[in-house]
Protein backbone atom coordinates (compact mmCIF):
# COMPACT_ATOMS: atom_id res chain seq x y z
CA UNK A 1 0.00 0.00 0.00
CA UNK A 2 1.52 3.11 -1.09
CA UNK A 3 1.77 6.14 0.91
CA UNK A 4 -1.69 8.40 1.66
CA UNK A 5 -1.40 12.19 0.54
CA UNK A 6 -2.49 14.80 3.47
CA UNK A 7 -4.30 16.76 0.97
CA UNK A 8 -4.59 20.33 2.82
CA UNK A 9 -6.10 21.94 -0.60
CA UNK A 10 -8.98 19.39 -0.49
CA UNK A 11 -9.61 19.83 3.41
CA UNK A 12 -9.47 23.41 3.38
CA UNK A 13 -11.94 23.53 -0.10
CA UNK A 14 -14.82 21.60 2.38
CA UNK A 15 -13.99 23.80 5.68
CA UNK A 16 -14.68 27.35 3.30
CA UNK A 17 -17.68 25.91 1.93
CA UNK A 18 -18.57 24.97 5.26
CA UNK A 19 -18.26 28.58 6.73
CA UNK A 20 -19.50 29.98 3.52
CA UNK A 21 -23.00 28.18 4.49
CA UNK A 22 -22.55 29.44 8.04
CA UNK A 23 -21.86 33.29 6.55
CA UNK A 24 -24.54 33.52 4.37
CA UNK A 25 -26.87 32.39 7.11
CA UNK A 26 -25.47 35.14 9.60
CA UNK A 27 -26.22 37.47 6.83
CA UNK A 28 -29.64 36.87 6.55
CA UNK A 29 -30.31 37.38 10.20
CA UNK A 30 -28.02 40.88 9.57
CA UNK A 31 -25.26 39.68 10.69
CA UNK A 32 -21.78 40.52 9.43
CA UNK A 33 -19.25 38.12 8.96
CA UNK A 34 -15.62 40.32 8.75
CA UNK A 35 -11.93 39.91 8.86
CA UNK A 36 -9.49 42.89 9.12
CA UNK A 37 -5.73 42.92 8.68
CA UNK A 38 -3.07 44.88 9.66
CA UNK A 39 0.08 45.02 7.17
CA UNK A 40 2.78 47.61 7.82
CA UNK A 41 5.97 47.96 5.70
CA UNK A 42 6.59 45.93 2.18
CA UNK A 43 7.54 42.81 3.25
CA UNK A 44 7.14 40.49 0.12
CA UNK A 45 5.78 37.48 1.18
CA UNK A 46 3.86 39.40 3.64
CA UNK A 47 1.90 41.37 1.52
CA UNK A 48 1.30 38.39 -0.45
CA UNK A 49 -0.29 36.20 2.26
CA UNK A 50 -2.38 39.26 3.46
CA UNK A 51 -3.33 39.12 0.07
CA UNK A 52 -4.17 35.57 -0.18
CA UNK A 53 -6.52 36.32 2.89
CA UNK A 54 -8.72 38.79 1.40
CA UNK A 55 -8.79 36.56 -1.82
CA UNK A 56 -10.21 33.79 0.83
CA UNK A 57 -12.53 36.49 2.36
CA UNK A 58 -14.21 37.43 -1.39
CA UNK A 59 -14.47 33.70 -2.58
CA UNK A 60 -16.74 32.85 0.23
CA UNK A 61 -18.77 36.06 0.88
CA UNK A 62 -16.91 36.70 3.84
CA UNK A 63 -16.80 40.74 4.46
CA UNK A 64 -12.75 42.06 4.87
CA UNK A 65 -11.25 45.41 4.89
CA UNK A 66 -7.12 45.91 5.44
CA UNK A 67 -5.25 48.61 6.66
CA UNK A 68 -1.37 49.09 4.85
CA UNK A 69 0.78 51.26 7.00
CA UNK A 70 3.81 52.14 5.24
CA UNK A 71 7.26 51.18 6.53
CA UNK A 72 7.93 54.67 8.24
CA UNK A 73 4.53 53.89 10.66
CA UNK A 74 4.83 55.21 14.33
CA UNK A 75 3.96 52.88 16.73
CA UNK A 76 1.07 55.08 17.48
CA UNK A 77 -0.37 54.69 14.32
CA UNK A 78 -0.16 50.99 14.45
CA UNK A 79 -1.94 51.16 17.98
CA UNK A 80 -4.80 53.33 15.81
CA UNK A 81 -5.35 51.19 13.81
CA UNK A 82 -5.60 48.19 16.16
CA UNK A 83 -7.89 50.14 18.53
CA UNK A 84 -10.17 51.07 15.01
CA UNK A 85 -10.26 47.60 14.70
CA UNK A 86 -10.96 46.49 18.05
CA UNK A 87 -14.05 49.01 18.23
CA UNK A 88 -15.50 48.42 14.56
CA UNK A 89 -18.55 45.68 14.72
CA UNK A 90 -18.28 44.77 11.17
CA UNK A 91 -14.57 43.67 11.93
CA UNK A 92 -15.51 40.46 13.80
CA UNK A 93 -11.80 39.17 14.30
CA UNK A 94 -8.02 40.19 12.71
CA UNK A 95 -5.05 39.97 12.79
CA UNK A 96 -1.41 42.19 12.82
CA UNK A 97 0.64 40.49 10.11
CA UNK A 98 4.44 39.57 11.74
CA UNK A 99 7.44 40.35 11.10
CA UNK A 100 6.35 44.02 11.68
CA UNK A 101 9.27 46.46 10.75
CA UNK A 102 12.23 46.88 13.08
CA UNK A 103 11.36 49.71 15.92
CA UNK A 104 8.07 49.17 15.96
CA UNK A 105 6.91 46.75 19.39
CA UNK A 106 5.69 43.35 18.25
CA UNK A 107 4.59 42.86 21.93
CA UNK A 108 2.76 45.75 22.50
CA UNK A 109 0.59 45.63 19.06
CA UNK A 110 -0.37 41.89 19.49
CA UNK A 111 -1.37 42.96 23.71
CA UNK A 112 -3.67 45.63 22.34
CA UNK A 113 -6.11 43.28 20.68
CA UNK A 114 -9.49 42.34 21.89
CA UNK A 115 -8.84 38.80 22.59
CA UNK A 116 -12.28 38.02 21.59
CA UNK A 117 -11.52 39.47 17.92
CA UNK A 118 -7.76 37.74 17.87
CA UNK A 119 -8.38 35.49 14.32
CA UNK A 120 -4.79 34.14 14.94
CA UNK A 121 -5.98 32.66 18.40
CA UNK A 122 -1.96 33.79 19.61
CA UNK A 123 -3.42 36.83 22.24
CA UNK A 124 -1.63 35.22 25.52
CA UNK A 125 -5.33 35.06 27.08
CA UNK A 126 -6.25 32.81 23.99
CA UNK A 127 -2.70 30.50 24.42
CA UNK A 128 -3.83 30.53 28.30
CA UNK A 129 -7.57 29.37 27.62
CA UNK A 130 -5.51 26.76 25.37
CA UNK A 131 -3.10 25.34 27.65
CA UNK A 132 -6.69 25.61 30.30
CA UNK A 133 -8.42 23.10 27.65
CA UNK A 134 -11.19 26.09 28.23
CA UNK A 135 -13.11 27.36 24.55
CA UNK A 136 -11.30 30.37 22.61
CA UNK A 137 -9.82 30.46 19.04
CA UNK A 138 -7.37 28.58 18.64
CA UNK A 139 -4.20 29.19 16.87
CA UNK A 140 -4.43 28.28 13.42
CA UNK A 141 -1.89 26.40 12.29
CA UNK A 142 -1.84 23.76 15.17
CA UNK A 143 -5.57 23.70 14.49
CA UNK A 144 -5.34 22.60 10.85
CA UNK A 145 -2.76 20.12 11.31
CA UNK A 146 -5.03 18.54 13.93
CA UNK A 147 -8.23 18.88 11.66
CA UNK A 148 -5.71 17.60 9.00
CA UNK A 149 -4.77 14.23 10.36
CA UNK A 150 -8.33 13.35 11.64
CA UNK A 151 -9.55 13.95 7.89
CA UNK A 152 -7.45 11.57 6.80
CA UNK A 153 -7.57 8.85 9.92
CA UNK A 154 -4.02 9.01 10.95
CA UNK A 155 -4.42 7.40 14.53
CA UNK A 156 -3.43 10.60 17.40
CA UNK A 157 -4.37 9.54 20.49
CA UNK A 158 -2.32 7.73 22.62
CA UNK A 159 0.22 8.10 19.91
CA UNK A 160 3.84 9.81 20.02
CA UNK A 161 3.96 12.82 18.20
CA UNK A 162 7.33 14.29 17.87
CA UNK A 163 7.20 18.39 16.95
CA UNK A 164 10.72 19.36 15.39
CA UNK A 165 10.91 23.17 16.19
CA UNK A 166 9.05 25.35 19.44
CA UNK A 167 7.89 28.58 17.64
CA UNK A 168 5.22 30.30 19.30
CA UNK A 169 3.13 29.84 15.80
CA UNK A 170 2.91 26.46 15.73
CA UNK A 171 5.82 24.30 17.77
CA UNK A 172 4.63 25.73 21.45
CA UNK A 173 0.65 25.50 20.88
CA UNK A 174 0.94 22.66 18.72
CA UNK A 175 2.75 20.58 21.44
CA UNK A 176 -0.21 21.81 24.04
CA UNK A 177 -3.31 21.39 21.54
CA UNK A 178 -1.90 17.53 21.32
CA UNK A 179 -1.82 16.40 24.42
CA UNK A 180 -5.43 17.60 25.70
CA UNK A 181 -7.65 15.24 26.55
CA UNK A 182 -10.14 15.73 23.88
CA UNK A 183 -10.83 14.03 20.66
CA UNK A 184 -8.26 13.88 18.09
CA UNK A 185 -5.31 14.80 20.15
CA UNK A 186 -4.86 13.34 23.89
CA UNK A 187 -0.98 12.16 22.26
CA UNK A 188 2.26 11.62 23.53
CA UNK A 189 4.23 14.70 22.96
CA UNK A 190 8.08 15.62 22.27
CA UNK A 191 9.28 18.69 21.13
CA UNK A 192 12.69 19.19 19.64
CA UNK A 193 14.47 22.66 19.24
CA UNK A 194 18.41 23.64 18.30
CA UNK A 195 19.50 22.51 22.35
CA UNK A 196 18.89 19.21 21.18
CA UNK A 197 22.07 17.57 19.91
CA UNK A 198 21.83 16.53 16.67
CA UNK A 199 22.21 12.84 16.74
CA UNK A 200 19.80 12.85 19.41
CA UNK A 201 17.43 14.43 17.05
CA UNK A 202 17.49 11.97 14.56
CA UNK A 203 17.22 8.82 17.38
CA UNK A 204 14.18 10.39 19.09
CA UNK A 205 12.01 11.31 15.85
CA UNK A 206 12.41 7.75 14.39
CA UNK A 207 10.25 6.74 17.11
CA UNK A 208 7.39 9.01 16.20
CA UNK A 209 4.19 7.32 15.49
CA UNK A 210 3.50 11.15 13.80
CA UNK A 211 6.41 13.63 12.92
CA UNK A 212 5.65 17.50 12.72
CA UNK A 213 8.47 19.10 11.31
CA UNK A 214 8.50 23.26 12.11
CA UNK A 215 12.06 24.24 12.17
CA UNK A 216 12.37 26.53 8.69
CA UNK A 217 15.64 24.16 7.88
CA UNK A 218 15.61 22.66 4.72
CA UNK A 219 15.21 18.82 4.14
CA UNK A 220 15.29 18.35 8.11
CA UNK A 221 13.85 15.09 8.36
CA UNK A 222 15.36 12.49 5.50
CA UNK A 223 14.05 8.61 5.07
CA UNK A 224 16.12 7.05 7.41
CA UNK A 225 14.63 9.08 10.38
CA UNK A 226 11.25 8.12 9.84
CA UNK A 227 9.84 5.20 11.11
CA UNK A 228 8.23 3.20 8.44
CA UNK A 229 4.31 3.85 8.34
CA UNK A 230 4.38 7.20 10.02
CA UNK A 231 2.81 10.25 9.29
CA UNK A 232 5.00 13.29 8.50
CA UNK A 233 3.78 17.09 8.29
CA UNK A 234 6.01 19.64 6.96
CA UNK A 235 4.86 23.01 7.91
CA UNK A 236 7.99 24.54 7.82
CA UNK A 237 9.31 26.09 5.17
CA UNK A 238 12.29 28.02 3.66
CA UNK A 239 13.39 29.74 0.31
CA UNK A 240 16.42 28.87 -2.00
CA UNK A 241 16.02 31.80 -4.60
CA UNK A 242 12.26 31.48 -5.69
CA UNK A 243 11.66 28.07 -4.75
CA UNK A 244 10.04 27.03 -1.88
CA UNK A 245 11.45 24.26 0.06
CA UNK A 246 10.23 22.53 2.98
CA UNK A 247 11.34 20.88 6.20
CA UNK A 248 11.25 16.97 4.70
CA UNK A 249 12.58 15.73 1.95
CA UNK A 250 10.49 14.72 -0.71
CA UNK A 251 12.02 10.40 -0.74
CA UNK A 252 10.36 10.38 2.68
CA UNK A 253 7.22 9.23 1.09
CA UNK A 254 9.02 6.35 -0.05
CA UNK A 255 8.77 5.58 3.72
CA UNK A 256 6.06 7.27 5.35
CA UNK A 257 2.39 6.06 5.60
CA UNK A 258 1.19 9.19 5.34
CA UNK A 259 2.36 12.83 4.48
CA UNK A 260 1.64 16.31 2.97
CA UNK A 261 2.50 17.69 0.05
CA UNK A 262 5.39 19.80 -1.52
CA UNK A 263 2.88 22.68 -2.12
CA UNK A 264 -0.94 22.23 -0.51
CA UNK A 265 -0.90 20.76 2.84
CA UNK A 266 -0.76 23.32 5.82
CA UNK A 267 -0.59 26.32 4.07
CA UNK A 268 -4.40 26.02 2.93
CA UNK A 269 -5.23 24.76 6.28
CA UNK A 270 -3.89 27.55 8.30
CA UNK A 271 -5.68 29.98 6.04
CA UNK A 272 -8.90 28.08 6.33
CA UNK A 273 -8.99 27.93 10.41
CA UNK A 274 -8.34 31.87 10.11
CA UNK A 275 -11.75 32.26 8.51
CA UNK A 276 -13.17 29.40 10.75
CA UNK A 277 -11.92 31.89 13.91
CA UNK A 278 -13.44 34.88 12.15
CA UNK A 279 -16.86 33.26 11.36
CA UNK A 280 -16.61 31.74 15.37
CA UNK A 281 -16.10 35.25 16.91
CA UNK A 282 -18.65 36.65 14.86
CA UNK A 283 -21.25 33.92 15.87
CA UNK A 284 -19.61 34.96 19.93
CA UNK A 285 -20.75 38.38 19.11
CA UNK A 286 -24.21 37.87 18.22
CA UNK A 287 -24.95 36.05 21.14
Amino acid sequence: MGVVLLDGEAVAARIRAEVADRVERLRAEGITVGLGTVLVGDDVPSERYVALKHEDCAAIGMYSVGEHLPATASQQEVMDVIARFNADPRVSAFLVQLPLPAGLDEERALLAVDPAKDVDGLHPVNLGRLVLGTPGPLPCTPSGIVELLHAYDVPVEGRHVVIIGRGVTIGRPLSMLLSLKRPGCNAAVTMLHTGVEEHDVAAIVRTADIIVAAAGRPALVTPDMVKPGAAVVSAGTSWEGRKLIPDVREDVAEVAGWITPRLGGVGPMTRAMLLRNALRAAEMSAR
